[in-house]
């Protein structure tokens, strides 16, 4: 099959998304603020990319993972700091 021919086909089958395209829009997927045209041809490039459907459970489990983890506090100085900077805010 003709090289041109192929990858044409291939990105009609995927949704005409790149593995790249599906990297820089997962965090809008998982955040559920995909528009649905959108979504679906994520899900058709997942049906045909398996390498995708795992980068897409690893970030599930990454985010998952992190929501465990406690707040990290702030430093009394640190707090006092940004309160500081925040009532001279200008306000525009």
């Amino acid at each position: 099959m003709d090289k041109n021919l192929k990858e044409h086909l291939m990105s009609y089958l995927l949704g005409r998304l790149s593995c790249q395209d599906v990297a820089e829009i997962i965090t809008e997927y998982l955040e559920g603020a995909m528009s649905l045209s959108n979504r679906i041809r994520f899900h058709m490039h997942l049906g045909m990319c398996r390498d995708c459907r795992n980068y897409l459970e690893q970030m599930k489990a990454t985010v998952q993972t992190l929501g465990k983890l406690p707040p990290e506090p702030i430093s009394p100085h640190v707090r006092e700091e940004l309160l500081r900077r925040f009532q001279h805010w200008k306000k525009g």
